[in-house]
């Protein structure tokens, strides 16, 4: 008798956990805190999940290792980070909130820059190498492997051999950053998506959507 009702109590413990896991995800943009960062190339990651923040009428607060949003959508919990640690130590704050919000390994999503990709393009995985982004090698350190979801948003490629960190903590240029405009829409929608439909089922929709895109363009 007392074994069944231990068993029982473990079973509704750990069902309930496991709910609670899959309605809660974590959305992490990378970039760098200070006044000097703002509005930089390699700070794509803060732009859209401040974008997403104002859209969903959340608002950020200072918290341990970064500033934490979160709103809710279709009946998901989605918690908005950006870490204060710097870009070189990025999963330090992603290990601790992962940790700390007991986010499953599926439900949690890194937004960062990609200077290999033009302007506005994007592309969503569900794993990858770090491709030498800096923030990326940490996340893989930390978290013990490159088997994650990201959305690499483009931040274009203008400048000569030598110059990337220039570039990429340069200031956007005016004509730049109207041009990023759409892309960081798109990525609010695809946060949206990820929450609501899936890793997989969102890749299809909008990885597809971007190519079409560029045929019709071309």
């Amino acid at each position: 008798m007392l074994c069944h009702m231990i068993r029982s109590i473990w079973q509704t413990w750990f069902r309930k956990n496991v709910e609670n896991q899959s309605v809660k995800y974590l959305i992490v943009g990378l970039g760098n805190m200070g006044s000097e960062y703002y509005k930089t190339r390699h700070n794509i990651g803060f732009e859209v999940l401040d974008h997403l923040a104002s859209k969903e009428s959340c608002t950020f607060k200072d918290e341990q290792l970064g500033d934490l949003a979160q709103f809710k959508h279709k009946g998901r919990t989605i918690h908005l980070l950006k870490p204060s640690t710097f870009m070189n130590l990025s999963g330090k704050a992603v290990r601790y909130w992962v940790q700390k919000l007991n986010i499953s390994p599926d439900n949690w999503l890194i937004i960062v820059d990609e200077f290999q990709f033009d302007i506005g393009d994007y592309k969503l995985q569900k794993k990858g190498s770090d491709g030498g982004h800096n923030g990326l090698k940490s996340i893989q350190q930390l978290m013990n492997g490159s088997s994650y979801p990201r959305l690499r948003v483009g931040i274009g490629h203008n400048f000569h051999r030598g110059q990337q960190i220039e570039y990429v903590l340069g200031k956007w240029k005016d004509d730049e950053w109207k041009e990023m405009q759409p892309s960081i829409d798109i990525a609010c929608d695809i946060v949206r998506s990820f929450a609501s439909i899936g890793l997989d089922k969102t890749m299809n929709a909008f990885n597809k959507k971007k190519t079409q895109i560029n045929k019709e363009g071309s």
